[in-house]
């Protein structure tokens, strides 16, 4: 006996006139319970042969096995054994197949045959007829589920069904085989299955004559009929589960989707997270989320999710977007959406006449380049406002056509995104509003700190010099000029402190009128470093230039370049002693700009200080415990003007008393571009 074939099949063979019909799994129920019905209601001793696809079916059933096996002794149960289902021979036989058999693990079968009537139910399951859309796989209900078979009364197919399905208790049982021959010859079962001859002038059912052989009439025409109403209830029914299907599947991936994106209130996380999540749900051959206003002409790809395309020959890949520049603004199909503001879709953007420019069409190209053959883009807007896009590509020849169900969970699924996009630019604004504050906190409490440091100390001090001169007109001439002086210098150190203001709040407001000119760069050091020495005459560390003589010329305001280079000349000789050494070097950076380098010998920054550095109000020490004058203003101002003319300046030191080298850069003149390149 071969069991590489199902009961149906063979049935077919032996009776090739017989028409599979398709059965849903509650119409098998029902038809199976009129049988096992029949039986109970009936006197006689029929034969009843049963085929279940696991044991957990066979459970359900198992009470009304054991009321039938107290009418007939002739009673065979077959399943795939999952816990405690074995072969035994009990109220009746049970015959437990491998659940490496295939097709009996796949078929539903039952075989009636009394005295006065039979019946019998064929059929196995088709798993691909049911709904197989990739979205429904987890969402297929059980009574749902497709078979293809046979139900008949026909005693001769029952007969034979019943020695098909004995031949398998046989081979699964061979000890009970007197048993299974008592139940061909008490019902008088053929021995041997034999294929009908074939005839041209004979059709299926039909005899010489041309009328239907009675042996071959399947069901009376009121049980066809009952049979019929079942099955279009079934429809009916699976409509609605399909329904409920798909919205549950809807609400269940938008839940999912939304969940995995809120995670973050980092956009670009949030983005990272969506793109992977939209285009396993939506299974896109390729899938790009991006960030993009309505003015924007175009964007790199940061975002994609590729899926593999099996229908493309062995070896290549979807290819990747991710680090290209995509551009919207001739892109009729992100026009479009613009226009809608909805999503657009394309099922084959080559076939499709778009407003071409200079001859060519740019889906066209597009298409072709990316191989991209169903296109579809949904925007993510926020109160009419395009905060990104959701673009879709289906990269095999065979064309997608997006269901309205699908496009509208898109649509729902990208207002989910916006509102997470919202969100998280939210929490990001407000973050930084809080550094903000923290910063003006600090910079209100070092303003308070500071000020009155270094206003109260000058002020006490000319306070005195005044009221010591006033009260004592007789004061020796050389004490007189003493008082004077520290006056003098401390009214100085006022104005300064006021000018450092004023030049700050001046350059911070954006007000500053820059005068760029084409500047030598050793005159700005001398007359820095002129400045610097008067102020430092007694206590100034070397200061060594070390700049070739054929610099070429830079860019800038000469007022401001001088005035930035002695502040930086004036920081690093405050905190280096007289024994140390301040060095100015400069060079070419690569990049139209001209690197300078300030570097001392003194006391160094700690590396997590060297951001901090330019902040106003930054005090190394500390305001109160402070063994150097000054605002902390100097170093804030230096990167203003240096913002002001499109360089950059930041600060390096290998640490504590280890000195420290301050860089910016400037602008060189356009004339020594040329003659250098």
């Amino acid at each position: 006996m071969s069991i590489s074939i199902s009961i149906l099949a063979e049935l077919v063979q032996y009776q090739p006139q017989i028409r599979p019909q398709i059965y849903f799994k509650s119409s098998l129920i029902a038809l199976s319970h009129a049988m096992e019905d029949q039986v109970l209601a009936g006197s006689d001793s029929p034969l009843v042969i049963a085929t279940f696809q696991r044991e957990r079916f066979y459970r359900q059933e198992a009470h009304r096995y054991r009321r039938i096996a107290a009418l007939t002794s002739q009673v065979y149960v077959m399943a795939a054994p999952e816990t405690e289902f074995k072969n035994a021979s009990d109220a009746y036989e049970t015959v437990a197949f491998p659940a490496e058999d295939i097709l009996l693990s796949q078929e539903w079968n039952l075989v009636v045959l009394g005295e006065n009537y039979a019946s019998c139910l064929v059929c196995i399951e088709r798993e691909d007829l049911a709904e197989n859309s990739e979205m429904y796989e987890q969402l297929t209900m059980d009574p749902a589920r497709p078979f293809e078979g046979v139900w008949t009364s026909n005693r001769l197919i029952c007969s034979q069904v019943a020695i098909l399905l004995l031949e398998r208790v046989k081979y699964y049982r061979p000890e009970i085989q007197g048993k299974i021959q008592e139940a061909v010859n008490g019902f008088n079962l053929p021995t041997k299955m034999v294929k009908p001859r074939k005839s041209k002038k004979r059709e299926s059912g039909i005899n010489r004559k041309g009328k239907v052989e009675p042996d071959l009439q399947l069901n009376d025409p009121f049980a066809y009929r009952l049979v019929t109403y079942l099955q279009a209830g079934q429809h009916k029914l699976l409509r609605v589960y399909r329904s409920l299907a798909v919205q549950e599947w809807k609400e269940r991936l938008v839940n999912s989707i939304t969940a995995a994106i809120r995670q973050s209130l980092d956009p670009e996380e949030v983005l990272e997270i969506a793109t992977r999540e939209f285009g396993e749900a939506m299974q896109a051959h390729r899938c790009l989320i991006y960030r993009c206003k309505s003015t924007d002409n175009s964007v790199v790809i940061e975002h994609e999710y590729l899926r593999s395309c099996p229908e493309q020959p062995e070896g290549t890949e979807v290819k990747s977007l991710r680090g290209e520049t995509w551009w919207l603004e001739n892109n009729p199909l992100f026009q479009q959406v613009l226009q809608q503001q909805r999503y657009v879709y394309l099922v084959e953007p080559g076939g499709v006449d778009y407003v071409r420019d200079e001859g060519e069409n740019i889906l066209d190209q597009l298409a072709e380049k990316w191989e991209i053959g169903g296109w579809l883009m949904v925007p993510i807007l926020s109160q009419g406002r395009l905060l990104g896009m959701v673009e879709l590509h289906q990269c095999n020849s065979i064309c997608r056509n997006w269901e309205d169900d699908e496009l509208s969970l898109m649509d729902a699924i990208a207002t989910q995104l916006a509102a997470a996009l919202i969100q998280a630019e939210t929490h990001a604004n407000l973050e930084e509003l809080n550094r903000q504050l923290e910063a003006l906190e600090r910079t209100r409490s070092n303003l308070i700190a500071i000020t009155g440091h270094e206003l109260r100390t000058p002020l006490s001090t000319i306070q005195v010099c005044l009221e010591s001169l006033s009260q004592e007109p007789d004061m020796p001439l050389e004490m007189r000029e003493v008082m004077l002086e520290t006056a003098q210098a401390d009214a100085e150190r006022l104005r300064k402190l006021v000018q450092d203001f004023l030049t700050l709040s001046h350059l911070e407001s954006g007000r500053v009128d820059w005068n760029p000119e084409s500047l030598r760069l050793e005159e700005c050091i001398d007359l820095a470093i002129s400045g610097v020495s008067a102020r430092y005459a007694e206590n100034k560390p070397k200061i060594k230039v070390e700049i070739n003589d054929n610099l070429p010329l830079v860019k800038a305001d000469g007022e401001w370049l001088v005035e930035l280079l002695t502040k930086l000349l004036d920081n690093a000789c405050k905190f280096t002693g007289s024994e140390g050494k301040v060095t100015i070097k400069a060079k070419s950076n690569g990049d139209r700009m001209l690197e300078v380098t300030v570097a001392d010998t003194g006391r160094g920054i700690e590396p997590n200080r060297l951001e901090e550095v330019f902040d106003r109000f930054y005090q190394e020490e500390g305001s109160l415990r402070r063994t150097v004058g000054g605002t902390g203003l100097g170093l804030a101002i230096g990167r203003q003007i240096v913002t002001g003319w499109g360089g950059r300046i930041w600060a390096d030191s290998p640490g504590k008393n280890k000195g420290s080298r301050f860089h910016f850069t400037i602008p060189l003149v356009e004339s020594e571009l040329i003659i250098n390149a």
